[in-house]
């Protein structure tokens, strides 16, 4: 299996497309690129611990690629909000792309590029971070959505 770890905004939304994507064999949300061990949502949200909310995904490349997980990234976010996706404010919330070797560096950073160039003129302010210690979130924030959506009966 591959890996690849993304923030874009509140992992609970990012998760739950990830999660239905063919190809996705595992999603995880949770903490990463801070500067505090074993952070939890509460140090999370205060600010001060410099951490994302992420989600690494675990995917087959025999279905699906790098390449294209990152198209899927870019289009279910604005890359060009710095630390802000939606209503959710904060350094938590940056747009990022933690890449695990050389190989998933240079793809994000042609991907950005790219994008960056033909549909953002320039405003992507994505970060691309060699990964760190990704903390997996407490039990309540995985597939949070699809628990909610299972509890109210919301198909």
């Amino acid at each position: 299996m591959n890996k690849i770890i993304l923030a874009a905004g509140c992992f609970w939304g990012i998760q739950e497309i990830f999660d239905s994507t063919p190809g996705v064999i595992k999603t995880k949300a949770g903490y990463t690129g801070g500067n505090v061990e074993h952070p939890t949502y509460e140090m999370i949200c205060s600010g001060t611990t410099n951490h994302a909310e992420a989600v690494e995904i675990e995917f087959d490349s025999k279905v699906i690629s790098y390449k294209q997980l990152l198209k899927i990234f870019w289009a279910i976010h604005d890359p060009t909000t710095l630390n802000k996706q939606g209503p959710d404010i904060g350094t938590q919330y940056r747009s990022a792309i933690f890449y695990l070797n050389d190989p998933q560096r240079l793809d994000a950073e042609e991907s950005k590029s790219e994008i960056n160039t033909k549909q953002y003129n320039g405003r992507v302010v994505t970060e691309i971070t060699k990964h760190s210690i990704f903390y997996t979130a407490e039990e309540y924030h995985q597939y949070y959505n699809k628990k909610i959506k299972e509890k109210y009966g919301i198909s």
